[in-house]
């Protein structure tokens, strides 16, 4: 009689991430805090991004308004989240897309590259930081990014993965 094997598959390198960014983030203040920090550092760094002035380029037409820097790091970070997990990667569009929105609303109502947005977007930008720096004193660990710069990436898709669980999506 022969034992059967049963087959283990090989960890997915984004499940490899998730589980190392997970070692530094048990503390459920800590996850909380991370709830609410990780979308607004995404959401103030792509208002940021997006303050940046960006030369007119003629034959992008009247869609001119819609591509600016912040264009090129969502297409880094999308194109990375795409290699990660396309489910992931297609939830994190219309993350980003009901951000941009928001930014589009913010630049309508106080001026594209006004010193207040840039104002909103920084005080943000930091006050999330300063929540994640408290979370993680809480969990005391450093922050997973101290380690490795991508794990500034993976936040996002680490709390969007919780989601895909809870609802039994495959990511």
């Amino acid at each position: 009689m022969s034992k059967q094997t049963k087959q283990i598959e090989p960890k997915r390198p984004v499940d490899v991430l998730f589980d190392k960014y997970a070692e530094s983030h048990q503390n459920s203040t800590n996850k909380l805090v991370h709830w609410i920090c990780v979308p607004l550092i995404v959401f103030s760094l792509l208002g940021l991004v997006w303050q940046i002035p960006f030369p007119h380029l003629e034959f992008l037409g009247s869609y001119n308004g819609f591509f600016n820097w912040a264009s090129f790091l969502l297409a880094f970070s999308l194109y990375y989240y795409f290699t990660l997990s396309p489910v992931l990667f297609f939830m994190m569009i219309w993350v980003v897309g009901l951000m941009s929105y928001i930014i589009v609303k913010i630049e309508q109502a106080v001026g594209l590259g006004s010193g207040k947005a840039y104002a909103i977007y920084a005080a943000i930008f930091v006050a999330a930081w300063i929540g994640q720096f408290i979370g993680h004193k809480i969990e005391g660990k450093k922050p997973s990014f101290l380690d490795d710069v991508k794990f500034l990436l993976i936040g996002p898709i680490w709390l969007l993965h919780f989601i895909c669980k809870k609802t039994g999506i495959r990511y």
